[in-house]
C-alpha cells in the first residue's frame, strides 16, 4: 500500500489541474512544429558528441539549429553510426568540412570522442555553416556543408 501513499503525495504536491491544462496546450502545439524540407539552410552547431545508438553502436550525433528563414530555430539532427569503415569515413568527411583547423583521423573511439569535443570547442561561437540537407536514394538523410561563415 506504500505506493498508493506515494501517488496521493504526488497528487497533493503537484498542481494536477494546471498539469492537465498544460497537457492540452502541449498537444495543440505539437502540430506547430513543421518538418524541415530538404534544402540549404544556414545553421549553427548546437551540440556534437559521440553517443551510443539505440542498437548499442558508437554514433556521431550533431544538432544543427537553423538561423534564418521560415524554419528559423528548427533543428536538423545528423546521426552517423560508426560501426563500419564507411560510417567512419562519412563522419570524417563531415568533421573535416566544418573547417575547425583540427586534423581529423580515427585512431580509437576514445581518441575520436576527444577529437569531436575538440572540434566542437573550436567551432562553437566562431563558425556557422550553410548545410545542404538531403537524402540518399536509400532514404538516409545527408548533411553536406557548402559554406563556412565566421561569426
Amino acid at each position: 500500500m506504500a505506493s498508493n501513499n506515494l501517488f496521493a503525495k504526488f497528487d497533493k504536491e503537484f498542481d494536477i489541474q494546471g498539469l492537465k491544462e498544460d497537457l492540452k496546450n502541449v498537444g495543440a502545439q505539437e502540430g506547430q512544429f513543421k518538418e524541415v524540407p530538404f534544402g540549404v539552410y544556414e545553421v549553427k552547431i548546437e551540440k556534437m558528441e559521440l553517443v551510443e545508438s539505440k542498437t548499442g553502436k558508437p554514433m556521431l550525433s550533431c544538432w544543427m539549429r537553423i538561423l534564418e528563414g521560415e524554419y528559423k530555430n528548427s533543428m536538423l539532427f545528423m546521426n552517423q553510426v560508426l560501426s563500419s569503415a564507411y560510417g567512419i569515413h562519412t563522419a570524417n568527411e563531415f568533421l573535416r568540412s566544418l573547417d575547425s583547423g583540427i586534423d581529423v583521423e580515427f585512431e580509437s573511439f576514445t581518441q575520436y570522442n576527444n577529437l569531436i569535443l575538440d572540434i566542437y570547442e573550436a567551432i562553437e561561437g566562431n563558425l556557422e555553416y550553410a548545410v545542404e540537407y538531403g537524402e540518399t536514394n536509400k532514404g538516409y538523410k545527408t548533411f553536406k556543408i557548402t559554406e563556412v561563415f565566421e561569426v
